[in-house]
């Protein structure tokens, strides 16, 4: 049992909206909520599921904000969700025991690489390719969005960047609608690693629940944002945050922190 002062609370409802607008524009806004449920308390396991709440509730208003503004490929996204969701079930079935730390290292150089390609080639995140677009996913969009799943179900955090780089430079989608379906997606698989976080006894469900609040409002006012502002403000802000998340997955972070 948690004892916490009342403004703890307000930092939970506070790094939750951060949360759900930075997932529902770019990724990694797992990074702001994991910590912060570490901090006051909960083990990394326990904080690991408790966060799939909010993730929960901010995908589904996100991307119900998405289909009425006519931006969501439903059929596509759909398709692509299920080796995703496949993905996840084994995702989070490893993170109910597994040390993610080597996995953080990985993933922090594959950043640098995507970080190069918005870089270098920035109007294939704008326009897509929308030529390539296809009825059914390939046999390595499979494999790819399988793999995905697997990330997504074991620690979340940056997964929607991953989605967003395959659903552009893979699928063909433009970055607006990249987004739109990437956030249909995480919708998907986060209610299959949900149940195996909460079979192994591993959320929180009040702070949970006060979590997904500021979640699904940030989700909503970055859906309505995306739309609006066009694929050019997500890409800026997608650097942004890739860029934090490389620091922050090779401990670029802690050793900053340290100097100070």
């Amino acid at each position: 049992m948690l004892n916490l002062e009342w403004y703890s609370y307000v930092f939970v409802l506070l790094a939750g909206f951060g949360a759900g607008f930075i997932n529902t524009l770019a990724g990694s806004g797992s990074l702001i909520t994991l910590p912060l449920l570490i901090f006051l308390g909960l083990p990394a396991t326990v904080a690991n599921g408790t966060n799939r709440l909010g993730v929960l509730l901010q995908t589904a208003v996100a991307t119900k904000s998405f289909h009425r503004q006519k931006m969501l490929h439903m059929h596509g996204g759909l398709t692509l969700a299920i080796p995703a969701i496949v993905g996840s079930l084994l995702g989070a079935q490893i993170a109910v025991n597994l040390n993610e730390e080597m996995m953080r290292r990985v993933i922090g150089v594959l950043m640098v690489v995507m970080l190069v390609v918005i870089l270098v080639r920035p109007k294939r995140w704008l326009v897509g390719r929308p030529e390539a677009l296809k009825e059914r996913p390939d046999l390595v969009q499979i494999l790819v969005f399988f793999a995905i799943g697997i990330y997504g179900g074991f620690i979340q955090a940056g997964v929607g960047i991953f989605l967003l780089a395959s659903l552009v430079l893979s699928v063909g989608y433009d970055l607006v609608r990249a987004n739109a379906v990437k956030t249909l997606i995480i919708l998907c698989f986060t209610i299959s690693a949900l149940v195996v976080f909460v079979l192994n006894d591993q959320v929180h469900w009040g702070m949970g629940i006060l979590l997904a609040i500021g979640n699904a409002v940030g989700g909503w006012a970055a859906a309505r944002m995306a739309v609006k502002r066009g694929a050019e403000f997500v890409r800026w802000l997608l650097i942004a945050v890739v860029i934090i998340s490389v620091f922050d997955f090779l401990g670029i972070l802690d050793l900053i922190k340290s100097w100070l």
